[in-house]
């Protein structure tokens, strides 16, 4: 393993650094356009809410395998080589996602587009190879801050477009930008010097750990059911326990391990991964649950919104999450990371379970996902961040992608709550849940996140803030 040298050989300008934001606001884009159309899919693909529940955590599951595995590769080919070969994939998935009549066929083009979960560590490993540490930190955010603006426009577009037009077109149209923008970034970018050059790929760590998360991802997707088949999930979680303990062993005596143990062990870097992990849950059960709640019939105790009307119910928590990225690194560089980090984790899990008791309005609901959005995004970019800063170049890009990666576990385990509870709640012959399946999961998420302040102290432990 090789020592890069901290000078970069050349240096990108904005236009560079725009490219490689457009992609991630584009990317974002397609990733949100489930969320905010799943009863609109549903009722279009005759599925349940628990299946709608897989199809909202399919890409993510893809994404959990294919980051790591991008981060690892970025930082031993490059960059830029990998990114543009991953787009493809994504591009796919779009297409298949478009044109699917099925469920079965929907999920396979979610699956696909799983791969854009791994442009993101490799776009922080281009920043840092060619920006300053100062500017670097800025335009992570900045790239973070606009896949997050992206994700809350497409939660905005999604609606119109697919009853405007129809369902195909919402997948279709973030699709078509992607590939205009991985021209922009082929373009722009120049072509990077691998960080870690003549080492092996840790091919056996490599397939432990894809076994991991897809076992984990099908624990989380056995939820609902497990209290009527205990003795497979128990069989299940034994086998992801032993996964586990083999892929530690496995990289302990590795020469060239896919992810450095001694890494994780960095205050700063476990300290960030379970605090992404608990914001995430927090947020990701909001953005599950308020789609649905907007749904329920108004005689009920919902509103009876259209995917239209959600879309514009949701336009400013776009907006808080375009900002949260940008904010984020100002707020960071002005009071410190920790201070930033504890205050929105405060403002997120207040809000979280003052929205499972104040929801009887459109606008509680909207100032609520504005909190959710602004506080998620500040703490969320600080920790990409925090974690970017905090390893040798040469580690960027795994260890980012390992917090997307617990940013996709969390997703997925919050999506799985809404959808194991509500299904629970809802009685039979009926297709609304009933209300306390809301307050209960909206508790259940603040509780976890605010449980996360627990791990501030440490995130600064032997870093200069």
């Amino acid at each position: 393993m090789t020592t890069p040298s901290l000078a970069p050989p050349v240096r990108i300008g904005k236009a560079a650094v725009g490219a490689l934001g457009m992609l991630a606001a584009a990317t974002g884009v397609l990733e949100a356009v489930v969320s905010p159309t799943l009863p609109l899919l549903q009722r279009e693909l005759s599925i349940s809410r628990a299946e709608g529940a897989l199809l909202s955590i399919a890409m993510l599951i893809t994404g959990a395998i294919f980051a790591p595995i991008a981060g690892n590769l970025g930082d031993r080919h490059g960059g830029k080589w990998v990114i543009t070969r991953l787009m493809t994939v994504v591009v796919a998935g779009g297409l298949v996602s478009a044109v699917a009549p099925n469920l079965p066929v929907m999920l396979l083009g979610q699956v696909l587009q799983g791969a854009m979960v791994g442009a993101m560590p490799l776009s922080f490993i281009l920043v840092r190879k060619y920006l300053p540490p100062g500017e670097s930190g800025v335009a992570i955010g900045v790239v973070s801050g606009l896949f997050l603006g992206g994700g809350m426009l497409g939660t905005l577009i999604a609606g119109p477009i697919a009853e405007g037009l129809s369902r195909h077109w919402m997948f279709a149209i973030p699709t078509f930008a992607i590939i205009v923008a991985t021209l922009f970034v082929h373009r722009l970018m120049p072509n990077d010097p691998p960080a870690r050059t003549g080492a092996k790929m840790d091919w056996p760590g490599l397939v432990l750990l894809s076994g991991i998360l897809l076992t984990l991802m099908f624990v989380l997707a056995m939820v609902p059911d497990a209290g009527g088949q205990p003795l497979v999930f128990g069989a299940v979680v034994v086998f992801l326990a032993a996964l586990v303990a083999g892929w530690v062993s496995v990289e302990r005596r590795s020469p060239t391990p896919m992810v450095d143990l001694r890494m994780l062990a960095k205050p700063a870097i476990w300290s960030s991964y379970a605090i992404t992990f608990a914001v995430c849950l927090g947020t990701s059960s909001s953005m599950f649950l308020v789609p649905q709640l907007f749904e329920v019939p108004a005689e009920a105790y919902g509103f009876g919104a259209s995917a239209t009307d959600i879309g514009r119910y949701l336009l400013p928590g776009a907006v808080a999450a375009a900002i949260s990225g940008p904010l984020s690194g100002v707020l960071a560089r002005r009071f410190g990371a920790s201070a930033v980090v504890a205050t929105g984790i405060g403002f997120l899990a207040a809000t979280l379970v003052a929205m499972a008791f104040i929801h009887t309005e459109v606008w509680h609901l909207v100032i609520g996902k504005v909190l959710v959005a602004l506080a998620s995004g500040i703490c969320v970019t600080a920790m990409v961040v925090k974690t970017a800063t905090s390893v040798d170049h040469g580690e960027t890009g795994t260890a980012t992608s390992l917090v997307l990666v617990i940013r996709v576990i969390a997703y997925a385990a919050g999506a799985q709550l809404g959808g194991a509870f509500l299904t629970a709640a809802t009685p039979a012959g009926s297709n609304i849940p009933a209300e306390s399946a809301f307050i209960t999961v909206f508790v259940i998420a603040g509780v976890v996140t605010a449980l996360s302040l627990l791990a501030v102290r440490t995130l600064s432990k032997g870093v200069k803030e």
